[in-house]
């Protein structure tokens, strides 16, 4: 049984107090299956961070570069356009964690639109899908979502996704547009916590066809784990309950969502030829 995280922050301070710390999270995540973890950056330096990462572990992770909506009133025009720059690199999969926040309103709206619009430049540049943080904010983020779909014909120029909505927290009907926008839909450890009835009930109306599956750890361990640091070993908890929401095997449900999550980060490519990648990014 194959599995893949498709968001996490495994390069965060929380995992890279040191670097033996790190690689056993990852070496626990190979014993549960995972077979590929993408985390993403928050920031101009918590990308870089993430790059270097995914640089140290080739065959473990991909990153993400972008401006989480928490920090966009400090992201500065040269900050994005460096994050452009990174977007291109070999082991960037993603442009992210981009979108809004408007629970805890941690940077003005008009900043967070400002930036969520600049990297959706990018990634149309870069011609990689987008990690949406949508918090309280599907309002807002989903116009600014359909027409830069309108503008993408509904899917990158290779046929791939536009992108996931990360740790999603809307309901079905929201999650049947963004489908339909060409968007797949993430579901989080946190499925398996009681009260989430909500997402629940998008896994059931979803087909799997569009569901990947992430942990966002540190942050939200599953039911099992409540109170501890959540890892990516742990997406096996998230894979379990869906299996068991649409009645199903948990080995149907990695197998099509591992397949679902390797064609968004652009596995099969990524590993073609990575050292042939970076040289020729460096030389660029």
């Amino acid at each position: 049984m194959r599995l893949v995280d498709t968001h996490s922050h495994i390069h965060d301070a929380e995992f890279a107090r040191d670097r033996a710390d790190a690689d056993a999270a990852i070496e626990r995540a190979r014993a549960a299956g995972v077979t590929l973890i993408a985390t993403l950056g928050v920031d101009r330096a918590d990308s870089e961070a993430a790059v270097a990462f995914a640089e140290r572990h080739p065959d473990a992770v991909v990153a993400a570069a972008g401006v989480h909506p928490h920090a966009a009133k400090d992201a500065s025009d040269v900050d994005l356009d460096a994050l452009e720059a990174l977007a291109r690199h070999p082991r960037v999969a993603l442009v992210g964690e981009i979108g809004m926040d408007l629970y805890r309103n941690l940077s003005p709206r008009d900043q967070q639109l400002r930036v969520l619009r600049r990297q959706l430049d990018t990634a149309r540049r870069v011609s990689k899908p987008i990690a949406v943080h949508a918090r309280e904010a599907h309002d807002e983020v989903m116009p600014v979502l359909a027409a830069w779909s309108h503008e993408m014909g509904g899917r990158l120029p290779d046929g791939r996704p536009l992108g996931v909505l990360h740790y999603f927290s809307a309901d079905a009907g929201r999650a049947r547009t963004y489908v339909a926008l060409g968007f797949v839909i993430s579901v989080h450890t946190s499925v398996t916590h009681p009260k989430a009835t909500q997402l629940a009930g998008v896994v059931r109306d979803t087909p799997l066809e569009h569901l990947v599956l992430e942990t966002d750890s540190p942050y939200g361990a599953p039911q099992r784990y409540r109170g501890t640091r959540n890892e990516p070993a742990y997406v096996a908890e998230a894979a379990a309950r869906v299996a068991e929401i649409k009645c199903i095997s948990i080995e149907e449900v990695a197998e099509t969502t591992t397949r679902n999550a390797e064609r968004l980060l652009g596995a099969g490519t990524m590993y073609e030829s990575t050292a042939l990648q970076t040289a020729r990014h460096a030389r660029d």
